[in-house]
């Protein structure tokens, strides 16, 4: 019987989790719309009534590509979950191996990494493998790696770092940025947490964690982040070698 309730309790917190998360989608998605759209409308409108100047107007358009970048980013993301929750989407396992995991990062940011002169090295056992879903742990992978170089100063360095232990592979994006305070790790993956910038004024709305710990939870595996302000943070994924 407690068998029983206890299973029943686990089933409505995931219901529960899983109502709060899209509840959470939903409200960014709308929030960030409706800010930019007004924005840009205001703009429009207060130009063609001459209470702008033309010169102003195109003062204020760094700022409003730099929001568009940000809704398209929230939208890439929203697409990328909304692809996991309707269809026939499936887990595809896949042999990977890790190094092509760190080429494939090397490579996609090469511009970024080369802008702020951060160096990314690998660290761990070449020949290391594990079977995944490719499309989740590379979008995975993607989001936490962006961060790493977000919130990195120039010439600082990250690392991916592979360990196997038994038919579990820890992978691990470490940088040595600003890190985070102790106080807002309990609400990183919750929609209460603040809009943080990186070294360079980069800015995100936190969604991109949120859906990281939902396709993990996909792939069986677990997600640890472990930070200290002004000496970096490291973002684990417990991943098992092998799913079916």
């Amino acid at each position: 019987m407690n068998d029983f309730i206890n299973e029943l309790q686990l089933k409505i917190e995931r219901q529960e989790n899983e109502i709060n998360f899209k509840n959470g989608l939903i409200s960014i998605l709308s929030h960030d719309s409706k800010e930019l759209f007004g924005t840009f409308l205001w703009l429009i409108e207060e130009l063609e009534q001459k209470t702008i100047s033309e010169e102003d107007f195109f003062k204020l358009l760094p700022q409003i590509k730099r929001d568009a970048r940000k809704n398209l980013q929230t939208i890439q993301d929203s697409v990328a979950w909304l692809k996991t929750q309707y269809g026939e989407f499936n887990i595809k396992p896949v042999k990977i191996m890790v190094l092509d995991l760190f080429h494939y990062l090397e490579e996609k940011y090469a511009a970024k990494l080369k802008e702020k002169n951060i160096k990314f090295h690998f660290k761990g056992d070449h020949n290391a493998f594990l079977t995944s879903d490719r499309l989740l742990l590379e979008y995975v992978l993607d989001k936490i790696f962006n961060n790493a170089v977000k919130y990195s100063l120039p010439g600082q360095d990250v690392y991916l770092q592979e360990l196997t232990e038994g038919d579990q592979v820890v992978l691990s994006v470490i940088d040595f940025g600003t890190g985070i305070n102790e106080k807002y790790l309990p609400v990183i993956y919750t929609y209460d947490n603040p809009v943080f910038l990186g070294t360079a004024g980069e800015k995100g709305v936190g969604l991109s964690l949120k859906i990281v710990k939902n396709f993990i939870s996909l792939l069986n595996g677990n997600i640890q982040i472990i930070s200290t302000e002004n000496k970096g943070t490291t973002v684990s994924l417990f991943l098992h070698k092998f799913i079916e």
